[in-house]
């Protein structure tokens, strides 16, 4: 099994509502991402997926969340914009656009700070690409 990997940030503001603390209030995270690629074949240049490629496409997903309020996002409407559920978001966009018979999106950890972090690992759940 293979297993490549790429780092990246965003700058985004969010607030936990019912949380019993100071995050309750709106407040910012420069949140570092770590995306994590597995699969046991490798294409005819010896890659799993080309870095370039795996860049792109998280570039793409983490554009919809750079210098926003998380709260305010279709996607956390109804969720509470934790670390957990971040996540959760951008393995199931990345999967959506990445996911193939070779290759799939394994984990997706987002740090909130440099000392805390919160992972999405794949488990049973169906890729919509993979069959």
């Amino acid at each position: 099994m293979f297993e490549i990997s790429v780092k990246t940030h965003f700058s985004a503001a969010h607030r936990l509502p019912g949380y019993a603390g100071n995050c309750a209030n709106i407040h910012g995270h420069n949140w570092n991402i770590e995306v994590y690629v597995r699969g046991s074949q490798l294409n005819n240049s010896g890659m799993l997926i080309d870095f370039r490629e795996l860049r792109r496409q998280v570039a793409d997903q983490i554009s919809t969340l750079d210098h926003t309020d998380l709260n305010t996002l279709p996607a956390f409407k109804d969720t509470p914009p934790t670390s957990e559920h971040i996540a959760h978001y951008l393995y199931q966009a990345l999967a959506a656009h990445i996911d193939n018979e070779r290759y799939h999106v394994h984990r997706v950890t987002v740090w909130e700070t440099q000392n805390a972090a919160s992972s999405y690992i794949a488990g049973d759940e169906p890729s919509p690409n993979r069959r």
